[in-house]
């Protein structure tokens, strides 16, 4: 059985300062002139009660030798004194620092009683003991109910942490494919366009070449705040915040890939949590195509009306592998629209493959 301080720097110091008190009040409570036994004894009883406060061992040996401490000095016949807060203090700490032993704690308490009980039968003591018994009883109850409150709270922090800890890895998972997965495919699409050109038209090849850079770069950027993030930097940019007024540019980059793409946007302005997910929609959309579909065009629709935006993304290709339908992009987009009290559709459409979104615009206009 290995012996070690308990972790908590302010239960180390509560420790320390329940020996010195357990000490100096057993010498104080006996200063009867003619005491049972030394009292540096009783005292070491006392101390050695509260001990399992600053030492960790198991809980039923901490519980069981502070039950058992404490029922030899009574029995021994000592006086009253900071002994009784002993087993309930011990219950206290051991019962919110570790899985609750309430079988030993009531072991405990009952060591106790019989303590008591044994030094009114051996030594005459003339003190109200059944009074003293239900005292101590009521103490542990009390301690032991107070612990499980405290270890109840502990762990309701410690899983409300990881919570927000797998929630935050979620959103950096969803941004990091969003946008770097996004650059990626562009990369490719780009790339292969430069190679079919290249023997041919200099000036084509250039042009990609240019928008491979440019794409790295916005990916690079993107990659190295969500890392910065990772690594516990708070502070560190997310996602840049592109909302329906940047729509334009992300068809611009889509088209100088290759492909067809046409952008129709009607209604009135939304809200900033509304355009980023039509947004973060649109793109995952377009991504797909490029990634998935064959496709040669792509109709992009994002219309406001009466309280919902709909957005919509269709193109004339084959559509994705079945195993792609429900993946990491379509999911994000879905729990994305779907946080902000909407619903997404995808699947085969009228030609190729279709993705709808239908927002709610919220009372915030």
């Amino acid at each position: 059985m290995s012996l070690t301080l308990r972790a908590p720097g302010q239960i180390r110091g509560f420790g320390v300062a329940l020996l010195v008190v357990m000490c100096v009040g057993t010498f104080g409570a006996n200063r009867d002139p003619s005491p049972p036994g030394p009292v540096w004894l009783g005292a070491l009883l006392a101390v050695g009660a509260v001990v399992p406060v600053l030492v960790e061992l198991p809980a039923a040996a901490s519980l069981a030798a502070c039950g058992g401490l404490t029922a030899a000095y009574f029995a021994s016949g000592y006086a009253d004194g900071p002994v009784f807060l002993g087993i309930p203090i011990v219950v206290l700490v051991v019962g919110s620092t570790s899985r609750p032993h309430w079988d030993w704690a009531a072991v405990a308490a009952a060591l106790g009683v019989v303590g008591l009980v044994a030094r009114r039968v051996v030594h005459h003591v003339d003190r109200p003991v059944a009074w003293q018994c239900i005292g101590l009883i009521a103490l542990t109850a009390a301690a032991a109910a107070v612990s499980a409150a405290i270890r109840s709270r502990r762990m309701a922090a410690a899983e409300l942490a990881r919570s927000v800890a797998s929630a935050e890895q979620v959103r950096m998972a969803a941004d990091l494919h969003d946008g770097v997965g996004h650059g990626l495919a562009l990369i490719a699409m780009q790339a292969g366009a430069a190679l079919h050109v290249l023997d041919r038209d200099p000036t084509a090849v250039r042009a990609n070449l240019e928008a491979i850079r440019d794409t790295s770069r916005e990916s690079l950027d993107l990659l190295r705040g969500q890392l910065d993030r990772l690594a516990g930097d708070s502070a560190a940019p997310r996602t840049p915040m592109q909302g329906l007024a940047d729509l334009p540019a992300l068809v611009d980059r889509v088209r100088a890939s290759g492909l067809d793409v046409r952008l129709d946007i009607t209604g009135d302005a939304v809200p900033d949590r509304v355009g980023r997910a039509a947004y973060a929609v649109v793109q995952e959309g377009l991504t797909n195509v490029l990634r998935h579909a064959g496709a040669g065009r792509a109709d992009v629709s994002v219309e406001t009306v009466a309280t919902e935006l709909v957005a919509t993304v269709v193109d004339d290709g084959h559509g994705p592998a079945a195993g792609a339908v429900d993946g990491r992009g379509i999911g994000g987009m879905r729990s994305r629209v779907v946080e902000l009290g909407g619903s997404l559709d995808a699947g085969p459409g009228t030609t190729g493959f279709r993705v709808r979104a239908v927002i709610p615009l919220g009372e915030e206009r």
